[in-house]
């Protein structure tokens, strides 16, 4: 089997290629092929190396659509399942959907497989440009065995809402993760984090955890840092994360830090999210677009309650009011509504706290991932096998 991954950055496609590699069953010898992160995000390559898993790199595996670059990684993949001779290609994400499922199909691979672990059908672009992708997803999803969406909600998507392909094309199997170390050593995690950022016992300490960049939508957070602030509600403020929109969120948090008397960290990249998440009270995510925001399964895992905009696969990922709050989209004062809630109540956090881990901690273990995935490669085997005849 071939496993080719968009490139190696902080986020789920890698989690999910490296476990479904480590893990998977001896009878899939697996080869696992990918990019490097871009420029202004975090290398992931720690991760693999952790679980001993040895990536072939293709540094032309660019995110930015770009003729050489393109046409090289194509001919380097071709070349790999040309020497590797894979009964199945499987590929995460778009620009290695693109360029694997067509080498694939160029060199007679039986079995092609993709994961969308997320889509650009809205928020990204203008109409011309969104439309040109469902195009290139349509034609590739033909050339496609079977597609993989990661929640019910993106199966519904893809199928009725974007006509990508047929329902029946689409296999829902969630994402996978090493969960127990977000539950290990939590009241030394927390010490640890709280004495390194001067928290005080009692002052709540809120987080965002993610790329820098628009589809995120920090200025959404931003804005409801400042509603909280107009009110005197008080809290301390953590942005996690590195990329193209560092400046200005920079610049926002310091017009905010001197008008209000606030506190917003800019942190970068954490390597260490374990223990970062141990130490705060909640965490947020304000995004436009989502797959499966690993930043929230993360935080349950670690017990901490979640607010998140109703994006992607979001409410497929927590439980609504049980160890979190989904807000719509944009709207900066019901999101403001359930953070002070939060922030005030901390009966509220306990509780969810409580019910985090127990909501996640089988759902999206890496253990269900791999026993789901080998089940729908022995289905499309068989599958194979039969029309063979």
């Amino acid at each position: 089997m071939l496993r080719i991954i968009n490139r190696f950055n902080i986020g789920g496609p890698t989690y999910n290629a490296t476990f479904l590699t480590k893990f998977i069953s001896e009878d899939y010898e697996t080869l696992l092929v990918g990019g490097l992160p871009e420029k202004d995000e975090s290398d992931s390559l720690h991760i693999l190396e952790d679980y001993g898993v040895k990536p072939l790199l293709i540094p032309e595996m660019k995110r930015i659509p770009n003729l050489r670059s393109d046409r090289e990684a194509y001919r380097k993949i071709k070349q790999i399942i040309e020497e590797f001779q894979p009964d199945i290609v499987h590929t995460h994400a778009a620009k290695a959907g693109a360029l694997g499922r067509k080498a694939a199909k160029a060199c007679g691979v039986p079995i092609i497989v993709h994961t969308f672990h997320g889509h650009v059908f809205h928020s990204y672009f203008g109409k011309a440009k969104t439309q040109l992708y469902k195009i290139i997803e349509r034609r590739l999803a033909k050339l496609s065995t079977g597609i993989i969406a990661i929640s019910p909600i993106q199966k519904e998507e893809l199928s009725s809402i974007h006509g990508i392909c047929k329902p029946e094309k689409i296999k829902v199997i969630p994402l996978g993760f090493d969960l127990m170390k977000f539950q290990e050593n939590l009241p030394e995690k927390r010490m640890e984090t709280r004495s390194k950022w001067k928290l005080e016992p009692n002052e709540v300490a809120v987080a965002i955890v993610g790329r820098l960049a628009p589809i995120k939508n920090h200025r959404l957070f931003l804005d409801v840092i400042e509603l909280l602030a107009e009110k005197g509600i008080k809290a301390r403020y953590f942005i996690v994360g590195d990329g193209q929109e560092k400046a200005s969120i920079e610049q926002r948090s310091k017009e905010l830090e001197k008008r209000y008397g606030l506190k917003i960290e800019l942190t970068s990249w954490i390597k260490d999210i374990a223990t970062f998440n141990a130490g705060m009270d909640i965490i947020c995510l304000s995004s436009d677009n989502e797959g499966t925001p690993v930043s929230l399964i993360e935080a349950q895992a670690s017990g901490v309650p979640v607010i998140s905009t109703d994006v992607g696969g979001v409410k497929d990922i927590l439980s609504e009011g049980e160890t979190g709050f989904v807000v719509p989209k944009k709207d900066a004062e019901s999101f403001a509504e359930k953070l002070q809630l939060l922030i005030e109540k901390k009966e509220i956090r306990d509780k969810m706290s409580q019910n985090g881990w127990n909501f996640v901690r089988d759902k999206f273990h890496y253990t269900t991932l791999v026993k789901n995935m080998e089940n729908y490669y022995t289905e499309l085997i068989e599958n194979s096998r039969k029309n063979a005849k």
